[in-house]
C-alpha cells in the first residue's frame, strides 16, 4: 500500500512521467488483453483476403501474405516489448555492476573499465550489430535478437553510473558507513544504490528505447527473427514488397505509429523519473 502511495505521489510531481506512464501502459495492454478479443491465428500467412484496406472486418487492414495486421501487431507488440526489456535489463545489469565498481573502487579497474567503456562508445553501434546479426542470422530468434542488442547495451549505463556514484562516495553519509565498519559490498549496496533508484530507472526506461529502436533498425534491413511477425519484421516485409510504392500505407504507417507511441513513452517516462532524481531540473522551486 505504501508503495502504491508513493508511485501515485510520483505521478502526480511529474506529469511527464504519468503521460509517458499512460501511453506505456496502454501499448503493454494492447498486448496482453489483444488476444483475448482478437483471433491471433489470422497474423499467419494466406489466413485472409491479402491486399485488403483497413475496414470494420480488419480494421489495420492486410497484407500481401494474406495475413491481417491487427493480430500481426496483436502477437508482434509484446514480442517487440520482451526483445527492449530483455536487451535493456541485461545492458543496465552490466552497466550498474561496472559502473558501481569501477566508480566507487577506483584504482586499474576503473582505468581499465573507463578505457573499455570509451573505445567501444567511439564505433559505431550499426555497424557492430549488423556484423554480430548477420553472422547467426539463420540461427537468429526474439531472445537471441535481444541478447545481440544486449551486447552494445550496457556501455552507456555503465559510463553515466560510474559518474554519478564517483559525486557520491566523497559524501559524508558514505564516510560515516566506513567509519561504522561496513564493507565496500555493503556500501555500495545498502548506501549508494538506494540513493540512485530513480536515476537507475530513468537509465532503463532508456536502454529499453534504445534496445527498442537498435532491433527494429536491424529487423528493418532483414537481419531480425524472419519468422516472428515482430513491429521491425512487419516494417521488413512492407518495405521488401515495396508497400510504399504500391500505395499499402496502412502496412508501414500502422507498425511506424506503434513504434512512435513506445519511443515517445518511454521517453517520457525517462525524462520524468530524471526529473524526480535530480532537483534542479524539477519545475517546483
Amino acid at each position: 500500500m505504501q508503495r502504491l502511495s508513493q508511485i501515485s505521489y510520483y505521478l502526480r510531481e511529474s506529469p511527464m512521467l504519468a503521460a509517458g506512464f499512460i501511453m506505456v501502459s496502454i501499448i503493454v495492454l494492447f498486448g496482453l488483453l489483444g488476444p483475448l478479443f482478437v483471433d491471433t491465428s489470422l497474423a499467419q500467412p494466406l489466413s485472409t483476403t491479402p491486399r485488403m484496406e483497413p475496414s470494420w472486418e480488419h480494421p489495420f487492414g492486410t497484407d500481401d501474405s494474406g495475413r491481417d495486421l491487427l493480430s500481426v501487431m496483436v502477437v508482434g507488440v509484446p514480442l517487440t516489448l520482451r526483445i527492449g526489456l530483455l536487451a535493456g535489463a541485461v545492458g543496465l545489469g552490466l552497466g550498474i555492476v561496472l559502473g558501481f565498481t569501477s566508480g566507487y573502487l577506483g584504482g586499474r579497474f576503473d582505468v581499465v573499465t573507463r578505457g573499455i567503456v570509451d573505445t567501444l562508445l567511439t564505433v559505431p553501434g550499426l555497424v557492430v550489430l549488423v556484423s554480430i546479426a548477420s553472422t547467426i542470422r539463420e540461427e537468429i530468434s526474439v531472445n537471441i535478437m535481444a541478447l545481440v542488442v544486449a551486447s552494445l547495451a550496457w556501455m552507456w549505463p555503465t559510463r553515466v553510473i560510474r559518474s554519478q556514484v564517483l559525486s557520491m562516495r566523497e559524501r559524508a553519509y558514505v564516510q560515516m558507513a566506513k567509519l561504522n565498519g561496513m564493507s565496500t559490498a555493503e556500501i555500495i549496496w545498502k548506501e549508494l544504490f538506494p540513493n540512485l533508484l530513480p536515476y537507475l530507472a530513468a537509465q532503463f526506461a532508456n536502454a529499453v528505447n534504445w534496445a527498442i529502436l537498435s532491433s527494429i533498425g536491424l529487423e528493418a534491413l532483414g537481419l531480425g527473427p524472419q519468422n516472428d511477425p515482430t513491429v521491425g519484421m512487419t516494417i521488413y516485409w512492407a518495405i521488401t514488397f515495396s508497400a510504399l510504392i504500391r500505395g499499402m500505407w496502412w502496412w508501414w504507417a500502422i507498425p511506424i505509429a506503434f513504434i512512435g507511441l513506445i519511443f515517445v513513452g518511454l521517453l517520457m517516462i525517462a525524462v520524468g523519473l530524471d526529473e524526480l532524481a535530480n532537483p534542479k531540473q524539477r519545475k517546483a522551486v
